[in-house]
């Protein structure tokens, strides 16, 4: 198996400092998200890279693989990009990317991505989307929409409403969001190895800087993005209120 997880995680989050060492579950949150990369059957391991030391000695406290990284990184990707680089590394073809707050990743969906992108040639890197909860969930700005082709290649991310429902038939309807139409983005990647590392040394792009989204700077390169349907989102832990809601949902599970 040529494919390596790399999880990123920084203990300096301006939304939520020290997130990936909570432990109100009795585990740290970066260790939940570490078991459940585990479970991914056709990843060859995984690691989580970090820039701080906290964080490094509380993956290997649980005997999990874990990297010191620049604490120079803008960006998950360029963060992953220095992994990737390291010659420890240099034999896994396919690098994906997990992010530190997704404690109930389905490891089916990683292994989804990464057989869509190892099976599908002139495809630059894969990710997923899942159908939104409510039409109130599509036209949040913080929730990331993503319109593709027939061919499942992305077209557009956006934090705005695309497509644009220019005569309100999605207000009429009521479940345009529900059918399909609308995809709420799942920030999971894999990334062809080379790829990765070219993206790593392209300049964010104006569209980038704007909506505040790495995944366009690719797009801008011209790269195809395969887009896998996944069923359902999973649960990513932004705030306080996030996380809260996490622990009690992981504590009615292991009563």
């Amino acid at each position: 198996m040529s494919a390596l997880i790399v999880i990123p995680a920084r203990f300096g989050s301006t939304r939520f400092v020290g997130k990936p060492l909570l432990r109100q579950t009795g585990k740290y949150l970066i260790e939940h998200v570490y078991e459940q990369t585990t479970r991914a059957r056709r990843a060859g391991g995984v690691v989580v890279a970090t820039d701080d030391v906290r964080i490094l000695e509380a993956v290997r406290s649980f005997d999990g693989q874990a990297v010191l990284t620049s604490a120079e990184h803008q960006s998950g990707t360029d963060r992953i990009a220095e992994v990737a680089a390291m010659p420890q590394y240099a034999s896994f073809g396919t690098i994906i990317n997990v992010q530190g707050d997704e404690p109930e990743i389905d490891p089916a969906l990683i292994d989804d991505i990464i057989r869509l992108l190892e099976n599908t040639d002139g495809v630059a890197m894969s990710t997923a989307a899942a159908p939104f909860a409510s039409l109130a969930e599509v036209a949040n700005p913080n929730v990331v929409k993503v319109v593709v082709d027939q061919r499942r290649l992305a077209l557009y991310f956006s934090r705005s409403v695309i497509p644009h429902d220019r005569d309100g038939l999605m207000r009429q309807a009521g479940s345009l969001a529900l059918a399909g139409l609308y995809r709420k983005h799942l920030g999971v990647y894999a990334y062809r190895r080379h790829f990765l590392l070219e993206l790593a040394k392209t300049a964010p792009c104006e569209m980038e800087k704007l909506e505040k989204l790495e995944q366009l700077r690719p797009l801008y390169m011209g790269a195809k993005i395969l887009v896998h349907d996944a069923p359902h989102a999973h649960h990513g832990i932004d705030t306080p209120d996030d996380y809260a809601a996490f622990a009690a949902r992981y504590r009615q599970r292991h009563v």
